[in-house]
């Protein structure tokens, strides 16, 4: 088999067969494919004292008014980086409770990670400088801290994880929780320091010119491990490629800390930053070409075994089919929009799990593959009726 791209590379597994048999019209939708995760669950809960801690830590020391100030403020943000990265993972979504264990980890472990090194630092050699601390100390050990909660869900969350695009939705969220965090404390600061006005700033700089600059310096991990689960690698052998990717995350970390310390920020910003802001989002167009292109061809092999028409196949794998699909449910009687979304996210899924099937590192993805044709005809049973 060739492709296109190597991001399509699924590895070397032997895939399971697709069945001839066409599928009999189904009256009720089989049950979801069993959640798994359970680690996730358990760390999500050993993050709760610890969130309990920093919800303390601001109002002890920051105060109950520029606390909840810096929290109101520092939500802006973090919702127009929430709405963006749901924007890119519409095509072939992720469980949500993956995704807010994403925030969850961005916006308690790894800043309590990182005011952990930094407290070991004071505590030790005194601290290492406003200059050093900022431009090395904090790129590399709040993006060591991120990159953590990236390992993680690539560790206990495989079956969700399958490609570049899910390693960059998941590291822009933990980059979002971090810089949720981070910016509640500098907004409560600054109205503290020099009330409105200087409030005003500093939300100038972090709302307005850089609410995705966590958020790029951690999807170049995410994109890392993203490319590690399409060559459906164990997580030692895809630690290699994080590595990679964080260290090109302390990177533009260092570049982005050391334009406000050592050079003219404005100037950097414009020359810099904002080209990089723009090849990250051309990027992403093209990863989720890649998706749409991958979606295409494994419901092409369905296709080709009589599970689905070749013009569902186009109405399932394109934006321009599944918008005019979505039109035509509505037309239905009852207004079958529902039963229509139904069945595009199980088909958008069901590519996915074949692709795991075809790289043999998912052994529940046969298994999967059978509920989820289940599903899509149960769908289909539901559009058509009468």
């Amino acid at each position: 088999m060739s492709y296109p791209s190597p991001l399509w590379q699924p590895g070397a597994g032997e895939p399971a067969r697709i069945s001839d048999a066409p599928r009999p019209p189904a009256s009720a939708a089989p049950p979801r494919p069993r959640r798994s995760g359970l680690a996730l669950w358990i760390v999500a809960a050993l993050l709760l004292p610890v969130l309990g801690v920093l919800v303390v830590y601001f109002l002890r020391f920051l105060g109950p008014a520029a606390s909840i100030l810096g929290l109101v403020l520092a939500a802006v943000p973090f919702a127009v980086v929430w709405f963006a990265v749901r924007l890119i993972d519409r095509w072939e979504p992720e469980p949500r409770r993956l995704l807010l264990f994403a925030a969850l980890w961005g916006a308690v472990a790894s800043v309590a990670f990182a005011l952990g090194v930094d407290l070991v630092l004071q505590l030790t050699v005194g601290g290492l400088g406003a200059p050093v601390s900022s431009v090395i100390q904090a790129p590399i050990v709040e993006e060591v801290g991120k990159g953590l909660g990236l390992l993680l869900l690539y560790a206990a969350a495989r079956r969700s994880f399958d490609g570049p695009v899910d390693g960059i939705v998941y590291g822009a969220l933990i980059g979002a929780g971090f810089a949720f965090t981070e910016n509640i404390q500098y907004f409560a600061i600054s109205f503290i320091e020099g009330g409105a006005v200087q409030v005003s700033t500093t939300f100038f700089l972090r709302a307005i010119l850089s609410p995705f600059a966590h958020v790029m310096f951690t999807s170049l991990i995410g994109f890392a491990f993203g490319l590690a689960a399409r060559r459906s690698l164990s997580t030692g052998a895809a630690l290699r490629y994080g590595l990679v990717g964080l260290l090109g995350a302390i990177v533009l970390h260092g570049l982005w800390n050391g334009s406000a310390v050592l050079f003219d920020f404005f100037e950097l910003y414009a020359t810099l930053q904002v080209p990089l802001f723009v090849l990250f989002v051309l990027g992403i167009l093209v990863l989720r070409r890649e998706e749409a292109r991958l979606t295409r061809a494994r419901l092409g092999e369905y296709a080709a075994a009589g599970w689905f028409t070749p013009q569902e196949v186009d109405m399932l794998a394109t934006g321009a089919g599944r918008r005019s699909a979505l039109a035509w449910a509505r037309t239905l009687p009852g207004d079958r929009t529902a039963a229509m979304k139904q069945f595009i996210v199980d088909a958008t899924a069901l590519a996915a799990a074949r692709q795991r099937s075809l790289s043999g590192r998912d052994a529940q993805a046969p298994a999967e593959e059978r509920r989820l044709l289940e599903r899509t005809g149960a769908a289909r049973a539901t559009l058509l009726a009468r």
